[in-house]
């Protein structure tokens, strides 16, 4: 059976994409700890981060670099935080988080009902960033 997140990148349930690849997409968090929070996930269907290919593992990070570099212009935030928890979802994913202190990075503080409005206008503003840096593999 595909996990949540294979059946987002086919389309089969929506996804607020950043950014698709041959490799891997992004795309915002549905219940984000902060605005902006992406999660960069693999195409391939693989549990534990361990068991990538090393290759697919540079990718995930490249792609959350220039994530992490888009948020940083978008929202200013004091830093950008880097997860690698994989217990929710038995799918590869980093959890890139636009954070002003540590405890902005816990799951306690996930939003569960943000506003269409406000994940649209996070989308926005990070495809914008990106097309900035001159990313290519921006999705509309």
């Amino acid at each position: 059976m595909p996990t949540i997140f294979t059946r987002i990148i086919n389309g089969e349930l929506p996804g607020r994409f950043l950014w698709r690849d041959d490799d891997c997409v992004a795309f915002l968090s549905i219940n984000p700890l902060r605005p902006g929070h992406t999660l960069v996930v693999p195409r391939a269907e693989i549990d534990h981060w361990v068991d990538l290919p090393v290759e697919a593992n540079v990718q995930l990070m490249r792609v959350a670099h220039a994530i992490g570099a888009a948020q940083m212009e978008a929202f200013h935030p004091a830093r950008v935080g880097l997860i690698i928890a994989g217990l929710e979802v038995p799918h590869v994913h980093l959890h890139v988080v636009p954070i002003e202190r540590e405890h902005d990075l816990s799951f306690a503080n996930a939003d569960l009902a943000p506003s269409a409005a406000d994940l649209d206008d996070a989308a926005q503003r990070l495809r914008s960033a990106l097309r900035a840096q001159g990313a290519s593999a921006v999705s509309d």
